[in-house]
Protein backbone atom coordinates (compact mmCIF):
# COMPACT_ATOMS: atom_id res chain seq x y z
CA UNK A 1 0.00 0.00 0.00
CA UNK A 2 1.50 3.33 -1.11
CA UNK A 3 1.32 6.04 1.53
CA UNK A 4 2.86 9.37 2.47
CA UNK A 5 2.58 10.34 6.10
CA UNK A 6 3.13 13.98 7.07
CA UNK A 7 3.69 15.08 10.65
CA UNK A 8 5.26 17.79 12.77
CA UNK A 9 2.69 20.55 12.59
CA UNK A 10 1.45 22.45 15.59
CA UNK A 11 0.91 25.82 17.21
CA UNK A 12 3.93 28.11 17.40
CA UNK A 13 4.48 31.77 18.20
CA UNK A 14 5.69 34.19 15.53
CA UNK A 15 9.44 33.84 15.14
CA UNK A 16 9.37 30.23 16.22
CA UNK A 17 10.37 27.06 14.38
CA UNK A 18 8.87 23.74 13.38
CA UNK A 19 10.15 20.78 11.42
CA UNK A 20 7.74 18.85 9.26
CA UNK A 21 8.43 15.26 8.26
CA UNK A 22 7.07 13.16 5.41
CA UNK A 23 7.61 9.41 5.45
CA UNK A 24 6.96 7.21 2.43
CA UNK A 25 5.83 3.61 2.84
CA UNK A 26 5.27 1.06 0.14
CA UNK A 27 7.48 2.83 -2.40
CA UNK A 28 10.53 5.01 -2.84
CA UNK A 29 10.22 8.69 -3.58
CA UNK A 30 9.80 9.50 -7.25
CA UNK A 31 11.31 12.06 -9.57
CA UNK A 32 10.40 15.00 -7.34
CA UNK A 33 9.27 15.67 -3.81
CA UNK A 34 7.51 18.78 -2.61
CA UNK A 35 5.77 20.60 0.16
CA UNK A 36 2.58 22.53 -0.55
CA UNK A 37 0.35 24.48 1.78
CA UNK A 38 -3.24 25.62 1.76
CA UNK A 39 -4.57 28.41 3.93
CA UNK A 40 -8.30 28.82 4.59
CA UNK A 41 -10.06 30.21 1.54
CA UNK A 42 -6.95 29.98 -0.64
CA UNK A 43 -5.63 27.60 -3.25
CA UNK A 44 -2.84 25.11 -2.72
CA UNK A 45 0.54 26.75 -3.21
CA UNK A 46 3.98 25.30 -3.61
CA UNK A 47 6.38 25.98 -0.75
CA UNK A 48 9.44 23.93 -1.62
CA UNK A 49 10.29 21.23 -4.12
CA UNK A 50 13.28 19.10 -4.98
CA UNK A 51 13.98 17.17 -8.13
CA UNK A 52 15.65 13.82 -7.46
CA UNK A 53 17.75 13.52 -10.60
CA UNK A 54 19.76 16.72 -10.40
CA UNK A 55 18.96 17.83 -6.84
CA UNK A 56 17.38 21.06 -8.02
CA UNK A 57 15.68 22.60 -5.00
CA UNK A 58 13.37 25.58 -5.22
CA UNK A 59 11.51 27.66 -2.70
CA UNK A 60 8.59 30.03 -2.91
CA UNK A 61 9.71 33.64 -2.60
CA UNK A 62 7.67 34.01 0.59
CA UNK A 63 9.74 31.37 2.42
CA UNK A 64 13.24 31.83 0.97
CA UNK A 65 15.84 32.17 3.67
CA UNK A 66 13.47 30.84 6.32
CA UNK A 67 12.54 27.32 5.16
CA UNK A 68 14.91 24.48 4.26
CA UNK A 69 14.01 21.22 2.61
CA UNK A 70 16.10 18.10 3.18
CA UNK A 71 15.93 14.39 2.56
CA UNK A 72 17.05 11.25 4.35
CA UNK A 73 17.18 8.51 1.71
CA UNK A 74 17.94 5.77 4.23
CA UNK A 75 14.80 6.59 6.19
CA UNK A 76 12.73 7.33 3.07
CA UNK A 77 11.81 10.60 4.71
CA UNK A 78 12.00 14.23 3.73
CA UNK A 79 11.73 17.27 5.91
CA UNK A 80 10.81 20.93 5.90
CA UNK A 81 12.62 22.96 8.52
CA UNK A 82 10.66 26.17 9.07
CA UNK A 83 12.29 29.03 10.95
CA UNK A 84 11.22 32.60 11.67
CA UNK A 85 7.61 31.60 11.23
CA UNK A 86 5.07 34.29 10.50
CA UNK A 87 1.27 34.35 10.93
CA UNK A 88 1.04 34.26 7.11
CA UNK A 89 2.59 30.78 7.21
CA UNK A 90 -0.52 29.41 8.90
CA UNK A 91 -1.91 26.66 6.68
CA UNK A 92 -2.31 22.93 6.24
CA UNK A 93 0.96 21.62 4.85
CA UNK A 94 1.02 18.69 2.45
CA UNK A 95 3.87 16.59 1.19
CA UNK A 96 3.78 15.11 -2.28
CA UNK A 97 5.86 13.13 -4.72
CA UNK A 98 5.75 12.77 -8.47
CA UNK A 99 6.52 9.58 -10.37
CA UNK A 100 6.83 11.19 -13.81
CA UNK A 101 9.26 13.76 -15.16
CA UNK A 102 8.96 17.17 -13.58
CA UNK A 103 10.17 20.19 -15.49
CA UNK A 104 11.31 23.31 -13.68
CA UNK A 105 8.39 25.37 -14.94
CA UNK A 106 5.91 22.83 -13.54
CA UNK A 107 7.57 22.06 -10.25
CA UNK A 108 4.98 23.97 -8.20
CA UNK A 109 1.94 22.73 -10.10
CA UNK A 110 -0.06 20.39 -7.82
CA UNK A 111 -1.35 18.31 -10.74
CA UNK A 112 2.21 17.13 -11.45
CA UNK A 113 2.28 15.21 -8.18
CA UNK A 114 0.41 11.92 -7.98
CA UNK A 115 0.98 10.91 -4.36
CA UNK A 116 -0.04 13.12 -1.45
CA UNK A 117 0.17 12.96 2.30
CA UNK A 118 -2.81 13.75 4.47
CA UNK A 119 -1.68 17.21 5.57
CA UNK A 120 -0.50 18.62 8.87
CA UNK A 121 -1.78 21.86 10.41
CA UNK A 122 0.67 24.67 11.12
CA UNK A 123 -0.67 27.61 13.12
CA UNK A 124 1.49 30.64 13.84
CA UNK A 125 -0.11 32.86 16.43
CA UNK A 126 0.69 34.68 19.63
Amino acid sequence: DVQLQASGGGLVQPGGSLRLSCVASGFNFGSAIAWFRQAPGKGREGVSARRSGDGLTVYADSVKGRFTMSRDKAENTFYLQMNALEPEDTAVYYCATASGNVFYENIFRPEVYNYWGQGTQVTVSS
